[in-house]
């Protein structure tokens, strides 16, 4: 089995409610492996997944439009295909969606579509944000706050925001009809109220069933081997997993940090052929650092459940919430996301 690279030192802290370690070696990294998985996890199945060569890295995407989506914290849902959604009829779902939200808001009173009121609802085609060109365009729905006494050039606050999106979804494509739109994941920032008013609309306007996504250990430690590959600054933060203890009578968490640098390396020597990855290589990834764990602390993290990943690429958490942190590999990441939300459709 390969070794956790030569370690300098590791230190560890017992808090009431977590153990932290964290281990501090050198290594250099190489050409990144985010995007290696062009298909995610098919029931656990070891099988190869290859490189899609339309999902590099986003040199070329609008930077103000991803930036949008970075540093935040997203919750994650599953959308079944929109019955006659139309791209180009954007500014009339936007008039659509700010009434319903206005009559919500008064408790049934009508609205008249159209009229100024204190939500300012917009949306926006992201189409940049595509793993392959029969992808649908990722869709940004923003809502803004405004006072109905200021004047309308005033500035506007952003309270909510939502993406549909679908990046590299051929498998789901391929069996819909002609009548329905494909944007399976759908991302959410903001109170849960406005949350449940918009899946609320979408879902009477477009006949579409919105559920929550979580993410299971085994996706957690496919994203955690795939961004440990990634070549990121030589100052990026480390590489954390979270793992929960079960059975006992408070909650104890466990917090294990790896140098980057050290992450990359590992993977490097574990993985067998550039430009593909196994399920085989996600466990004997994770069973390098588990063994590495338990030589210094006596703990088996095999033992234990991995509720959290975060890297200098994104950090995702098993209740379904995920923050995007590199523009760069934005693509990638959605892409991974698309396939969950597709597996949980199917």
């Amino acid at each position: 089995m390969p070794r956790v690279p030569g370690c300098a030192h590791l230190w560890c802290w017992i808090q009431p409610h977590s153990v932290t370690a964290r281990p501090a070696w050198a290594a250099r990294s190489s050409p990144h492996v985010l995007l290696r998985a062009a298909k995610l996890l098919r029931s656990g199945a070891n099988r190869k997944q290859r490189v899609n060569p339309a999902g590099r890295d986003n040199e070329n995407a609008d930077p103000q439009k991803a930036a949008s989506l970075l540093r935040k914290q997203w919750s994650l849902y599953s959308v079944t295909p929109l019955y006659k959604f139309s791209g180009a009829r954007l500014k009339e779902y936007a008039r659509l969606l700010g009434a319903f939200i206005a009559a919500e808001k008064q408790k049934g009173l009508a609205v008249e579509v159209g009229v100024d009121a204190d939500v300012k609802v917009t949306f926006a085609s992201l189409p940049e944000l595509r793993g392959d060109p029969q992808d649908q365009p990722a869709m940004l729905v923003q809502l803004s706050s405004r006072s109905s006494v200021s004047p309308k050039s005033s500035d506007e606050k952003l309270i909510w925001s939502g993406c549909f999106c679908c990046v590299s979804g051929e498998d789901l494509l391929e069996n819909v009809p002609e009548d329905f739109t494909c944007l399976p994941l759908f991302l959410a920032n903001g109170a849960e109220s406005y949350t449940a008013m918009v899946g609320s609309w979408f879902q009477k306007t477009f006949d579409c069933h919105f559920c929550r996504l979580s993410i299971s250990p085994l996706n957690l430690s496919w994203m955690a081997a795939m961004w440990a590959g990634c070549s990121v600054e030589k100052n990026a933060c480390a590489t954390e997993l979270v793992f929960s203890v079960p059975c006992l009578p408070q909650p104890l968490d466990i917090s294990y940090a790896i140098h980057p640098e050290d992450a990359k390396a590992l993977w490097d020597t574990v993985q067998k052929t550039p430009g593909e990855i196994t399920q085989e290589e996600v466990d004997l990834f994770m069973d390098c650092l588990y063994s590495h764990f338990h030589r210094h602390f006596k703990i088996h993290l095999s033992a234990t459940k991995l509720v959290k990943v975060s890297t200098a690429i994104a950090s995702a958490h098993c209740n379904g919430t995920i923050k995007l942190l590199q523009s760069r590999y934005l693509t990638g990441v959605l892409m991974l996301l698309t396939e969950l939300a597709i597996s949980q459709i199917q």
